[in-house]
């Protein structure tokens, strides 16, 4: 049994060690074109625009089995929503630190390699600016990342949830000589508005969504 045991083992650690010799590491860097979709404290769809961010950061690639990868990584992200009426203008922007875990497909396609990826993400809120325009003039607040808010809060402050976490979906093209160009999609899932001390019938919904196009290398 104790020889059982001890193979089974040797055998979990060369297949772990022959894993992390194979894994590679690589860059991405990229532009979000991101929106906050949702329903206000009315029960109607919000209705924003595009707001455009970016993405960079690092991942690695872990073999899990012919063509498949584990792919964790870290990204820095930014994204938001702006909205325009008449001569009033909203712009929200957020910035996110992004852990995405997405599982890889690479099969061999011409002398290069088709990607197809899909996975969660979870990612925390460290920063964000509204800017508000009207008449020509502009008036800057800043985002404050809370769960609930009471009312010795600052008035003068946008709120919102700092986790975040949804889904990913890309696709894309590893070239022979390891740069690779990636179209990416993103559906957040977890509403960010946060609790407001002595509302308790809010109906309000805000969720992450977006795309965005992204080139990597690979060392």
């Amino acid at each position: 049994m104790k020889k059982r045991i001890i193979a089974l083992l040797a055998a979990l650690t060369l297949v772990a060690a022959i894993s992390f010799a194979q894994t590679t590491f690589g860059i991405r860097a990229g532009v979000n074109f991101q929106n906050i979709n949702g329903k206000d404290e009315g029960g109607d769809k919000l209705e924003n625009d595009l707001i455009l961010g970016y993405h960079a950061g690092f991942n690695a690639e872990i073999p899990v089995a012919p063509d498949f990868y584990f792919q964790p990584g870290l990204l820095f992200s930014t994204k938001g929503a702006k909205d325009a009426e008449d001569n009033f203008e909203t712009k929200i922007n957020l910035a996110y630190v992004e852990l995405p875990l997405n599982l890889l497909y690479k099969p061999l396609l011409g002398n290069g390699h088709l990607i197809l990826g899909f996975g969660p993400y979870v990612a925390y809120g460290i920063g964000g600016k509204v800017k508000l325009a009207a008449d020509g003039s502009e008036t800057d607040y800043d985002v404050k990342f809370k769960n609930k808010v009471t009312s010795s809060d600052d008035e003068d402050v946008l709120y919102v949830k700092g986790l975040d976490a949804g889904a990913n979906l890309f696709f894309g093209y590893e070239f022979p000589i390891k740069v690779s160009f990636q179209l990416n999609a993103q559906l957040g899932l977890l509403n960010l508005e946060p609790e407001y001390e002595g509302e308790t019938d809010a109906e309000t919904i805000v969720k992450n969504t977006g795309f965005g196009f992204s080139v990597g290398y690979r060392f």
